[in-house]
């Protein structure tokens, strides 16, 4: 029993590992576009 609650604690972290790698990720490109957009309005 205490495998299975391992194994599920372990599905769960490396889920929520995943889900905030993409999230950061995303995030920095579109700060990336916004900088790119900013730049050219200076121009």
């Amino acid at each position: 029993m205490m495998n299975w609650i391992k194994l599920i604690t372990a599905a769960l972290l490396m889920t929520c590992a995943l889900s905030a790698c993409n999230t950061f990720h995303g995030f920095g490109e579109d700060v990336q576009h916004l900088g790119g957009a900013i730049s050219h309005a200076a121009n």
